[in-house]
Parts: C-alpha cells; structure tokens; sequence
C-alpha cells in the first residue's frame, strides 16, 4: 500500500483519539530481559538488532555451518562452495518486482540455493518462498498476482479507527499468510534449517524500545511446536504491519512468574533491508573444540560470499506539486523520509559488504517503470510490476554493485572497487 498516505490518516487520527485505545500488558523492564522467555521458544529464536545479542547471532552462524559441513560429509560433497545470501525490502505491493525478478531468475536455470535469507514487510511475505526455491515460485506468483486490495485488509470505518490502533483491519492479510505456510511449508522450512545449517530470518520492529528483531524462522519451525506455523504467521503479519495503518502484533513474554507483552510492528520502521547489525564480528562466532575451530575459521576466511539485494521500491521519490496543506505536506515529508531511509539502509550493508569481503549486488524498480497504483494492492498493477522483475533479471543488466547514486570514482580520481 501507499505508505504515506495511510500514515498520514494514521498521524491524523492520533490527534482526535485518546483513552479507548485497546488496552495491553506492560512491557518488559529491561532489567528483566536476560531471564525473559517467549513461550518455550529456542533461546536462539530471535536476535536484537542493536548489538547486545551479537552472541546469539553468532551462535547460529556457527551452528548453521556445523550443520552445513555435516550435510556435506553426508552427501560426499568435499568441500562447500559460496555462500550466498539474498536480502529482501519492504515495499507493500512494489514486492511483485522481487517475486517477479525470483521467478525470472529461476526461469533463467541460474538462481542459487541461498545461504540465508532475510525479509522485512512485504519481503518477509516473499522470503519463505525465496529460501524453499524455485520449487514454489507458484506460490510468490499467485500472491503478487492474482490478490487485491480487500485480500489484505478491510476499513474499520473512521470512528472505530480513531478510537482503536489502526485505520485497518488486517485479519485478511493473516488469512493470506496461513494459506501460503501448508504443514509441507513448515516442515520444509524446518529440514532446511536443521539438516543444511540454511538460515531464513524475518525482522521486525519491537516498538516499545524501539528495536529492530530478527526473528529465526527455521528454528522455529524445526521446533517440534504444534503451534510453529500460527507462531510464524504471526511474526510474519507483525512485520508487514506499518504502524497506524495495521494493528500491531502483541507478543507474549514470561520473567519471573510475570507476563508481559512487546507491541511488533513493521520491521522497515527501523530497517527497511537487514543482514546482520554492523556491530557483529568474527569474534562473535562460537568455537569449542580446536580442530573445529581450525576448520570453520579457515573456511570463513577462504570462502567467497555473495549478498544479493531487492529493494522493492524506486531509487528515489517522485516529482510531485505538493499542495499547501498541513496533511499533504506532512505526507510528502514522511514519503521522502521513508525514501531516503531505505537508500541509507543499502549504503550500510555496502559498508558492511566491503568490510567482510563480500560480493554485493543491489536491484531496484527501474526508473523506466512510472506507473502508479489507483489503490493498495491494485491487481493490475501488480501483474505489470511482476513483469517488470521478469524483464530485469532476464535482460542481465538487474544488478548493481553499487548503491543508487553511488560513484566509485572519488575526488582523488582513482575509482573504488566493488566486493
């Protein structure tokens, strides 16, 4: 959907809404966090994006290449190749380009098995489909095809949207996400996680810090938890929630005999595309016993590893005459914030590409495609945008070593290599 508009009606109704909003339970002290748990879930579920579960992170890495050296022994593979790692935008409808561009991918015979994916919004909604492979390519096509708008969300009409905590009602887009986790989804979701050491991680936003969290998709589903699949559409619903617009996703968290709740809303609040935060190292990675540690150490320093980015959305915003109102001016400020917000965010994983040593690659909606939507979700619309990701990926020019805007020749005069 159109961001800005639905956040500007959202701003507007917080100026007339007051005490009816719906009511929650406390969020957690902070004080409290090391002992909190989320209803049994594997203590490695989830990782904070602001450094302090950097560990965390680094623990399932480790474990996933174990994993993945394991597998390799087993099938008679002598040695791992590449790794390679696909990051998904937000974007609302704009994410037909991605699951048009994977589909054409696969079409072309040279799409990879990813490493690990992540998604954000309407990337997390790809990325489960994304990470099983070509295999499922039905799937992304039909949900950024055949859907529209009342397959997503429904108004609650002005005044129960003024005085609840959002314009609309998303439980059609939760409908859309259950039909697309099958037991077969999950379950293969889960094997790829705990045979081949294959990361799929979705982020959101915990609003009560505000945070950005990755939620560990695989290590839920390969939980043995009957309710793995409602748990995961329901982490999936909270990233695609933009704040005002959707109402936000209540997660429920135990410390000491005590409940308390952390408020999930889109993951692009904070990051519109993620890898891992820039605060994690090497040092992060967890080795025990020396002769592992010889081997995993000298395949991360000799293996290549390639990041693939689709930012579902142009490179910049759009020429517009902005009429001399407090809403619309107001509505322009927030889209060409959102704008800039997400170029930034593709400049940091640059950053971080050529810290580590890592081959970058960036895609975005052409500037050549200038339509608009009349409405969220318009189905037309998105069947033109899906061709575009076709057409982009099989022309062979899609990717970009460089974020938009980007010159690699500096005022020095000596360009920049990419990777």
């Amino acid at each position: 959907m159109r961001r800005r508009t639905m956040l500007v009606g959202a701003g507007a109704s917080v100026l007339v809404a007051g005490c009816d909003a719906p009511a929650r339970l406390a969020s957690l002290p902070e004080k409290m966090r090391g002992a909190a748990s989320f209803r049994g879930l594997p203590p490695d579920a989830r990782v904070v994006l602001d450094g302090s579960d950097d560990a965390v992170l680094g623990r399932i890495a480790t474990e996933g290449l174990r994993r993945e050296f394991a597998y390799a022994a087993k099938t008679g593979v002598q040695e791992v190749g590449p790794a390679t790692y696909l990051a998904i935008s937000g974007g609302s409808e704009d994410g037909a380009y991605g699951a048009g561009l994977l589909t054409g991918w696969s079409a072309l015979g040279t799409r990879p098995e990813f490493k690990g994916v992540t998604g954000v919004s309407t990337g997390a909604l790809i990325a489960p489909f994304a990470f099983l492979g070509p295999d499922y390519d039905q799937e992304l096509e039909r949900f950024y095809t055949t859907i529209g708008r009342r397959d997503v969300m429904t108004s609650r009409g002005l005044i129960t949207a003024l005085l609840r905590d959002s314009l609309y009602d998303s439980a059609p887009l939760m409908r859309l996400i259950r039909s697309g986790l099958t037991p077969d989804v999950v379950t293969a979701i889960g094997r790829e996680y705990s045979e081949k050491g294959r990361l799929l991680l979705v982020g959101t936003t915990n609003l009560d810090v505000p945070v950005g969290v990755l939620w560990n998709i695989g290590a839920i589903a390969a939980s043995g938890r009957g309710d793995a699949a409602e748990l995961i559409a329901k982490i999936l619903l909270a990233s695609a929630s933009i704040p005002g617009a959707f109402p936000p996703v209540m997660m429920d968290i135990e410390s000491g005999g005590r409940h308390f709740q952390e408020m999930h809303v889109d993951g692009g609040t904070v990051a519109q595309v993620v890898l891992y935060p820039p605060s994690f190292s090497s040092n992060d990675f967890r080795f025990e016993h020396a002769p592992e540690t010889e081997r995993l150490r000298a395949t991360i320093a000799k293996r290549p590893f390639r990041l693939y980015i689709i930012r579902n959305a142009r490179p910049g915003p759009d020429l517009e005459t902005v009429d001399r109102s407090t809403l619309t001016i107001a509505g322009r400020a927030i889209s060409a914030l959102i704008s800039a917000h997400g170029i930034g965010d593709l400049y940091q994983l640059f950053v971080l590409a050529r810290r580590d040593g890592i081959d970058y690659n960036v895609t975005w909606i052409p500037e050549s495609f200038s339509e608009r939507p009349s409405e969220p979700f318009e189905r037309g619309y998105m069947n033109r945008l899906f061709q575009v990701g076709r057409t982009a990926i099989a022309s062979g020019n899609a990717w970009s070593k460089y974020p938009p805007g980007f010159n690699p020749v500096p005022l020095g005069g000596q360009r920049v290599t990419a990777g």
